[in-house]
């Protein structure tokens, strides 16, 4: 049981600081900017950030949220996908334990908090992302294959068609970005789990924004990322999906 604890402390914090490096993959990676060599800096004044100044959560927490120069206000984003990162690995731990899914668990919200940040700041996901983890899933997909072997690769592609449809048919309501995502994620999750995705995603998106649009912060016309609800969606799914379908079973036959 204490060694389970340490573990999960250990994990916890690993998320945590993971979540803090995808914030800056997130940032720079669409400007093509480095995000290995150079060091991180207050955008407004240019203060090189100390290591006070980048602990995950309480930094900014300890800050009040603001540059320790010039009082320029931090985005939330940071903290926010550096607890998400952190609360997200911890519950694969909970949910896997030491196990090769565990693995695939982290490797794929590591893609999903990166594709986060990029979408919600630039309203896109970059192809270089998607190439960078595609082959890797694949390979774990081979290594420890779902039941089927075969599903995964049915659901990368159902993942991709499905959206080029929605595009075509839409004439261009989604990015193809957006398409790009649902097929590297039907790798990890298959067929029927990738279609839970997309209808919790297409479900998050009507209820979310059209809470935003009732409340008035966002404009009807205005162009909203899908790349958010697309990962909530795959998140649900991914952990649920179990839950889920034997619930609606139950309920329904």
């Amino acid at each position: 049981m204490i060694i389970q604890i340490v573990y999960l402390i250990y994990i916890l914090g690993l998320g945590l600081t993971f979540g803090s490096f995808f914030n800056v993959v997130g940032l720079r990676l669409p400007l093509k900017q480095s995000f290995v060599h150079s060091r991180s800096q207050c955008p407004t004044c240019e203060y090189t950030l100390t290591w006070r100044d980048l602990i995950p959560v309480f930094s900014y927490l300890f800050l009040r949220g603001k540059c320790r120069r010039c009082g320029t206000k931090i985005s939330p984003i940071y903290p926010i996908v550096e607890l998400t990162t952190g609360v997200l690995f911890a519950v694969s731990y909970l949910i896997f334990g030491l196990h090769i899914e565990l693995l695939i668990s982290l490797i794929f919200i590591s893609m999903l908090m990166i594709v986060f940040v990029t979408d919600i700041t630039y309203m896109l996901i970059p192809d270089k992302l998607l190439l960078f983890f595609l082959p890797i899933f694949v390979i774990l997909r081979i290594i420890h294959p779902l039941n089927p072997w075969w599903d995964s690769y049915i659901g990368g592609l159902a993942g991709l068609f499905t959206l080029a449809l929605i595009i075509i048919l839409s004439r261009g309501g989604m990015g193809a970005g957006d398409m790009k995502l649902m097929g590297v994620i039907g790798i990890v999750l298959g067929l029927q789990d990738t279609y839970l995705a997309f209808f919790f995603a297409t479900l998050y998106g009507t209820v979310i924004s059209g809470g935003l649009l009732l409340l008035k912060k966002i404009d009807r016309k205005q162009p909203i990322p899908f790349g958010p609800y697309i990962i909530l969606g795959a998140l649900t799914a991914y952990f649920f999906a179990d839950s889920i379908v034997k619930w609606y079973v139950d309920t329904l036959w």
